[in-house]
């Protein structure tokens, strides 16, 4: 069987089986291929004469524009062709960094196609950040929004640039692929392990870790995310998600174009729920993924009064408040179904269609992972970290490594299990239930946070001697990270010091990674001198936020 014809037949399997677990998840198995290019072999093989819509776009102040299958072959064929004569070449790196435009979609598939690497950045990123992607990421080609194009000064000045929206002095104007052939002929062959994505993640260390994958892991791993959805073709499915990170990718790209769906997009100025609510009644969106933010702001909202067509819903990012679940299933019978995974894998735990949901449950290990709960001793437990099974039963969809750190890729990829740093306990019908990180690693507004970054951030300011970053309880954001500051000597803590330590990260972090309250005061340590994060963590945790010491201060009462 050829490694198209090896796709389909496993994508097909799923979607047989959709409503049927334990029939999924016996009888799935990766497909073996030898060579394949998703867009080349699957993407543009569906696009032949295919008129349906494959992108619908719908922007508050432009209006509804539609892009079936068969235009996004041909358009993505003419930037291919533009990329190439721009010298983009197979291997080489491609930064990318556009909102929810139609030439996000045209330039994954271009580069696809031309076998480069590409590396999707959000449009919240500081110039600072900027710069150390392309320098550490060995960026040869950059392709930018206009409105971005500020950032970029003094940046890149040895790649090719390429400005999407508007021409600009020492940028190639995007438009320029109007006059290329809608034609592509590939240069060679595409291994499925040959690299095509990379993605930059936050860890416990100052500098983010660069998470690579192949042309099979994202493309071909992300049936597993389909079948989490339930998406089938001719399906409508929206994902309210930023570019940029790896979940966009999950949800606006590959697992609806697996499946033969619309990808949905509703570009929004900011958030409103109820804008949100209207759009999904209008345009008949069958699917909604959302982070729990959103669906916290939804219930607020009279949600019985929209007749929605929906048909499956799905949370990310964290696990939702059975409150949050029951009253969406109040107001339109539907249940919220949890999924879990990593930058570094597709969805490898999730509550499937069709399948009893324990509200507050992960779910359980999806087709193509095999997962087991290992304690501190590496024994198999009912409470441990997941581990993911590799060796004979490898999934697919694992990336390749971290970029630029063989060790830690040996430490993570090298043995039998894949450790992802997350504790769950396992019940008796062998589903998961999150119990948290056992690193300092934190969510804010569904953003990964890394603690060690923003304390790095905060011993630049000329206040500050000590500090340390912990998550404080938020009912909007679920956690919003908190200082812990010491000061220098002879300083006093104020109002005034507080705010222009909050300015002072404002001004160097992008909005998702702001600290919105500091607290001037000791910190806890070991013996050893170490400061106790855990102590400060628990504080936060069991505290009345109703009460404040005086040396505290947030955000909001600061009118930044």
């Amino acid at each position: 069987m050829i490694s198209a014809e090896a796709f389909l037949a496993a994508r097909d399997f799923l979607l047989a089986h959709r409503d049927d677990y334990e029939r999924a998840y016996a009888g799935f198995e990766w497909p073996r291929l030898a060579r394949f290019n998703w867009a080349l072999d699957f993407f543009d093989r569906q696009a032949e004469g295919n008129d349906r819509p494959a992108l619908r776009i719908v922007d508050s102040e432009t209006g509804s524009a539609d892009y079936s299958f068969l235009a996004l072959r041909t358009r993505s064929n003419q930037v291919a062709n533009l990329l190439r004569d721009r010298g983009v070449r197979r291997g080489e790196r491609v930064f990318i960094m556009l909102p929810n435009i139609v030439a996000l979609w045209e330039v994954m598939l271009a580069a696809m196609k031309l076998g480069a690497v590409v590396s999707p950045a959000s449009m919240l990123l500081s110039t600072a950040e900027i710069a150390d992607r392309v320098r550490r990421g060995r960026m040869r080609h950059l392709i930018v929004d206009a409105s971005a194009l500020p950032k970029f000064a003094g940046i890149g000045a040895d790649c090719t640039r390429i400005a999407v929206g508007g021409a600009a002095p020492g940028w190639i104007d995007y438009e320029e692929a109007t006059t290329q052939l809608s034609r592509f002929e590939a240069d060679g062959p595409t291994r499925p392990t040959d690299p095509f994505l990379l993605y930059f993640t936050s860890g416990t260390t100052a500098q983010p870790k660069m998470v690579l994958h192949s042309f099979e892991s994202y493309p071909v791993g992300h049936l597993s995310t389909m079948y989490w959805i339930g998406l089938q073709p001719g399906d409508i499915h929206w994902n309210i998600s930023s570019p940029g990170w790896a979940k966009h990718a999950w949800s606006c790209f590959f697992a609806p174009w697996n499946a033969g769906a619309t990808v949905y997009i509703h570009n929004q100025p900011r958030f409103d729920a109820k804008a949100t609510l209207e759009a999904l009644v209008r345009d008949r969106v069958t699917s909604l993924c959302a982070p729990p933010t959103v669906w916290r702001a939804l219930i607020l909202e009279p949600l019985a009064s929209y007749r929605v067509h929906l048909r499956e819903l799905v949370g990310a990012g964290e696990p939702l408040n059975p409150e949050v679940i029951e009253q969406v299933r109040a107001a339109w019978g539907l249940i919220i179904r949890d999924g879990y995974g990593q930058t570094e894998t597709t969805c490898v735990i999730g509550n499937s269609p069709g399948q009893p949901v324990k509200q507050g449950s992960m779910g359980r290990p999806l087709p193509g992972y095999r997962t087991v709960l290992l304690d501190e001793t590496a024994h198999a437990a009912e409470l441990g970290e997941i581990n993911i099974s590799l060796g004979a039963q490898r999934p697919s969809a694992m990336m390749l490594g971290y970029a630029g750190d063989e060790e830690l890729t040996r430490i993570r990829l090298g043995g039998e299990f894949y450790p992802t740093s997350d504790v769950a306990r396992q019940d008796a019908d062998g589903y998961y239930w999150y119990v948290g990180r056992n690193d300092d690693v934190f969510k804010s507004s569904d953003y990964r946070i890394s603690p060690f970054e923003l304390e790095s951030l905060l011993l630049e300011h000329d206040a500050v001697a000590e500090a340390a970053v912990v998550p404080s309880p938020d009912a909007r954001r679920l956690a919003v990270p908190k200082a812990f500051v010491v000061l220098r000597p002879h300083l006093t803590a104020s109002a005034e010091i507080a705010r222009s330590v909050l300015s002072f990260i404002a001004e160097r972090a992008p909005p998702y990674k702001r600290i919105r309250r500091i607290e001037f005061c000791d910190l806890p340590k070991t013996t050893s001198g170490k400061i106790r994060r855990v102590e400060l963590r628990q504080r936060e945790e069991t505290r009345d936020l109703t009460v404040r010491a005086g040396t505290e201060f947030w955000e909001e009462d600061l009118r930044l």
